[in-house]
């Protein structure tokens, strides 16, 4: 009798812990199946990601860009209007370069990666 007592409480042990009828963790099958998975979705997702950094980057300096030319030609180079859009210039800028280390040059069509931009590039003739 009391082997049969040991014998069912073992069985309980390992099904209460996971265990499967091999003697293996399906927790931990289960465990590590997750990590692997967590680890070639964090491989996969950067470059994606970083894409989409320097696409929204890119589009907010070419939108300020914009909004600077159209601000000059319908109110003048020293308007308060063309000294708000050169504000939103110099945010967008500063912007890609806290988050990505570098920022769109939109009349070189590429990115630079020296912080030397000329705020005042937009005022000569």
């Amino acid at each position: 009798m009391n082997n049969t007592h040991q014998r069912i409480t073992l069985a309980w042990e390992r099904s209460a812990w996971g265990r499967s009828a091999w003697g293996r963790s399906v927790w931990g099958r289960s465990l590590l199946t997750a990590a692997f998975l967590a680890a070639v979705l964090l491989f996969l997702a950067p470059p994606r990601l970083h894409a989409e950094d320097l696409d929204r980057c890119q589009r907010r300096v070419q939108h300020a860009e914009h909004e600077l030319h159209e601000a000059i030609e319908h109110h003048g180079r020293h308007s308060r209007q063309a000294d708000h859009e050169r504000r939103e210039l110099h945010a967008a800028r500063e912007r890609c370069w806290r988050e990505r280390h570098q920022w769109w040059d939109e009349h070189e069509h590429r990115w630079r990666t020296e912080r030397d931009w000329d705020e005042h590039d937009h005022d000569r003739d």
